[in-house]
């Protein structure tokens, strides 16, 4: 079955589109609802085509863009957001240019570099690569396309909720827990729960202890940029949540919680062996909140209902992960 019709639904879309992101399975986990108490289904956005949910919006962004005539893009990610891209650049027959700071790992560039994509190591964070980005789209015919910080983004992001919608036969779900890195996930997510009348549902918003720029602002009642991504989980290595992000936690009920790296990769390591699916750090920030009982205790304190019945978990995305990477994790927070 193919997702919904972006061109149906957005004022902003009036041209035809190829669909280029894939409807994701959603399935009931075992292992995670006899943990929690309840029905806990899956959404798998780690089997799209670039391994992640980026490619919904990216692909949407790419295609608005180039229906206004842009002859070259520019993207600036060493994980996800730029994999979608070059993916989406590649099916579309467009040059790209992929800017990664220096941490990103040799095989991610070179998962890169199979796409089609010309990479550039600029900067230690990804903000830093962000701002070589901005300034290679300054040239004529050049478009930027950010990793999460876009209302097309969160437009093609969204679809996530309508497929739910679809999937789930009725049935709203009493809680939906999602990972935040820069917040696109959050705002797709949130615009399309106000779309289809889930707004009195409340998001379960997850990070890392070193890259909880979301944390950081609900903590602060403002946006802040940290001084440093510190975490492992690379791929949630944004130093400034987006603002419209920030806003929906003012809007709506958006539950802000962090776990540590240890944790986090615990929490890996344990969805592989009770799933077979390695995922990401980023990834597993999200299922840390049913692996470290992050759920359970808010259900303690009454910050979410003890009678829950399904929530949904959004699994985002697995591409910024090996075997050699998850024993080197390990080893590094003392799991080995």
């Amino acid at each position: 079955m193919s997702g919904p019709d972006l061109t149906s639904d957005l004022p902003c879309c009036k041209h035809v589109e190829e669909q280029l992101y894939v409807k994701t399975p959603l399935i009931e986990s075992l292992p995670l609802s006899k943990r929690v108490g309840c029905s806990v289904h899956m959404k798998l956005e780690n089997t799209q085509p670039s391994s992640s949910f980026k490619v919904r919006g990216i692909s949407h962004m790419i295609q608005v863009k180039m229906s206004k005539g842009c002859e070259r893009l520019v993207s600036s990610s060493g994980g996800n957001a730029g994999m979608a891209a070059a993916y989406c650049a590649r099916k579309l027959k467009i040059p790209i240019d992929v800017y990664v700071p220096s941490s990103t790992p040799d095989y991610l560039k070179e998962k890169l570099v199979d796409e089609g994509a010309s990479v550039h190591t600029h900067g230690a964070v990804w903000d830093h690569a962000d701002m070589a980005a901005r300034q290679k789209a300054e040239q004529p015919g050049i478009a930027y396309i950010p990793p999460f910080d876009d209302p097309l983004l969160w437009d093609g992001h969204e679809t996530i909720i309508h497929e739910l919608v679809d999937d789930l036969h009725g049935v709203t779900p009493d809680l939906i827990v999602l990972s935040v890195g820069g917040g696109g996930l959050l705002c797709g997510v949130a615009q399309g729960m106000r779309r289809v009348g889930w707004e009195h549902v409340p998001i379960l918003a997850m990070e890392t202890v070193g890259a909880d720029c979301l944390n950081a602002a609900v903590k602060a009642d403002r946006v802040v940029t940290l001084p440093n991504i510190t975490s492992l989980a690379k791929c949630l290595g944004s130093l400034t949540v987006a603002k419209q992000a920030f806003k929906f936690s003012k809007e709506r009920r958006i539950i802000s919680r962090i776990i540590t790296d240890k944790q986090c990769i615990a929490t890996t390591c344990q969805f592989l062996e009770d799933h077979r699916m390695m995922v990401e750090p980023a990834c597993g920030a999200a299922l840390g909140a049913v692996y470290c009982d992050v759920i359970r205790d808010l259900q303690n304190s009454g910050d979410l209902r003890p009678d829950l019945k399904n929530i949904v978990m959004i699994v985002c995305g697995g591409l910024c992960v090996n075997s050699p990477q998850l024993l080197q994790w390990k080893a590094d927070v003392g799991l080995a």
